[in-house]
């Protein structure tokens, strides 16, 4: 009696994201040719391509070649141990790119499991820059690749300064208080010296 075929062996995948920065003054077809490189070389080791967003122009956390922007695009994608090399190598040697970086988010995939929506996967460009505050920009801002939100003042501080200020004028009150009570000792001195003079009165007499 023949027996079933042994099914082969999963090849467990990881899911990767990649955040990359084109130069602020890319233009369309520039950055067509960067994200097409992308999407070859993760086709070409055998990964799949499961978002692509643009997320436009933003602020960097700090100078890069002497510019303050750059043009941020994410990836998301599920591959296998050397997909990452050869993608960032490919991103290297673009002129185009300023900065990449990548970050492991799950391991154990079977990509055979795995559903992608063809509308997730389109580079759209966008025209004009964003300065929302969204997530995309808080994921940013945690690889390093955007500056930090101002923090906002602590929770129960008082408006308009406080703080070492206030405590420094606390002692000023606290050395008018003699001031107020010296018409009271200058009264005392005052009867003290009437009642030595009626005293030397009663001497002379």
């Amino acid at each position: 009696m023949p027996t079933a075929a042994a099914a082969p062996p999963i090849r467990w995948a990881r899911e990767y994201e990649t955040i990359y920065i084109l130069r602020s003054d890319v233009d369309n077809a520039g950055a067509e040719k960067v994200v097409n490189r992308a999407k070859d070389v993760i086709a070409r080791l055998e990964g799949t391509l499961t978002k692509l967003d643009n997320w436009g122009k933003r602020k960097l956390a700090y100078p890069i070649q002497k510019s303050s922007r750059g043009v941020f695009v994410y990836l998301k994608y599920v591959g296998y141990g050397d997909l990452v090399a050869e993608l960032e190598r490919n991103l290297r040697l673009l002129d185009e790119v300023v900065r990449f970086q990548t970050v492991l988010l799950t391991e154990d995939i079977d990509p055979a499991s795995l559903a992608v929506d063809p509308e997730e996967v389109q580079y759209l460009h966008v025209e004009e820059e964003e300065e929302t505050e969204d997530a995309e920009l808080e994921r940013a801002r945690s690889l390093g690749m955007a500056p930090r939100a101002p923090r906002p003042p602590p929770s129960g501080a008082p408006e308009g300064g406080g703080g070492l200020a206030d405590a420094a004028a606390a002692p000023a009150g606290a050395a008018e208080a003699p001031a107020a009570e010296a018409p009271a000792a200058e009264e005392a001195a005052k009867e003290s010296t009437e009642a030595e003079s009626e005293a030397d009165k009663r001497e002379e007499g």
